[in-house]
């Protein structure tokens, strides 16, 4: 980041703060979906839950000014739509200018901290429905983890419901993430069978008043065809924290895109801190993925 614009955010930060509702108002907006029948939306909210490895690298995603200089590289690329982060980066980034004509999608429940006891407990602790109508933002994410033995799964049920019924009341597009989870010895793990996704997509995408504006973002698994007959909703595929090499990874996303209902990625670490470094050659290959209607 040029030393220019790292004084502007700490200047605005400290002293003007006033100016990120300025460039919310004045962000120019664009139709949720453009040019093609498929999005690729860039996420930036692991950090929020104390999510910073990447690839075995504990601390990866530790700088903030490292991050902003990745998330700018990305949305800067053709074909990238848009933004899935917490308040506090998609201030950063409002106030740097690189949000216009981009979709973006606010993150509202990070409380359930990465390997906390509470892990569990999903709280809204970043967007709600009124802060996202307020920066005219266009929808809203939330993470759904069906906890099968932990009590705190059913105020996250609840608590998502409200979000989705909210949201849909204004129009904006409410994001679940669904998993069917458990806890062992090493911490909250996600059932990624079939079987599992399936379940977690029946409760999610039965959330809410209505989920006439409702869209899912799920992982990349086995049998992939079996788990988007489960729901009619649009559908984003997730990148997560790849293990596999990229190639295998763009392969699996690629044979994925092609499935009815799947709307394209929401994929973040896997773009930005690619094992070259190369952000812009990792976004513009997700990007040549996705259909051209």
């Amino acid at each position: 980041m040029r030393d220019e614009d790292r004084r502007l955010l700490a200047e605005y930060r400290a002293r003007h703060p006033g100016k990120i509702a300025e460039a919310a108002a004045a962000r120019r907006r664009r139709p949720l979906l453009g040019d093609r029948d498929q999005l690729l939306i860039i996420a930036a909210d692991h950090q929020a839950r104390g999510t910073l490895a990447v690839r075995g690298r504990p601390l990866a995603m530790a700088s903030r000014i490292d991050l902003l200089d990745r998330l700018r590289a990305a949305l800067a690329r053709p074909g990238v739509d848009g933004l899935l982060a917490t308040p506090d980066v998609v201030e950063d980034l409002l106030l740097l200018g690189a949000l216009h004509d981009k979709v973006v999608i606010g993150s509202m429940n990070r409380g359930g901290v990465h390997g906390a006891v509470f892990e569990f407990d999903d709280r809204f602790t970043a967007y709600d429905t009124e802060s996202i109508v307020r920066m005219r933002l266009d929808g809203g994410k939330m993470l759904c983890r069906v906890g099968l033995r932990s009590p705190e799964t059913a105020a996250t049920l609840e608590s998502c419901a409200r979000a989705v019924t909210g949201l849909a009341r204004e129009g904006l597009v409410a994001m679940v993430e669904p998993f069917w989870s458990d806890r062992d010895a090493t911490g909250v793990r996600h059932d990624l069978s079939a079987e599992g996704m399936i379940h977690a997509i029946h409760v999610g995408q039965g959330l809410g008043a209505t989920s006439a504006h409702t869209w899912l973002k799920i992982p990349v698994i086995d049998q992939m065809e079996r788990v988007m007959e489960a729901t009619t909703l649009p559908t984003l595929l997730l990148g997560g924290d790849p293990t596999a090499a990229p190639d295998e990874v763009y392969t699996s996303w690629g044979k994925a895109l092609r499935l009815p209902g799947v709307r394209g990625l929401v994929v973040g670490r896997a773009l930005l801190y690619p094992p070259d470094d190369d952000v812009a050659a990792a976004v513009d290959t997700a990007a040549g993925l996705l259909e051209v209607s």
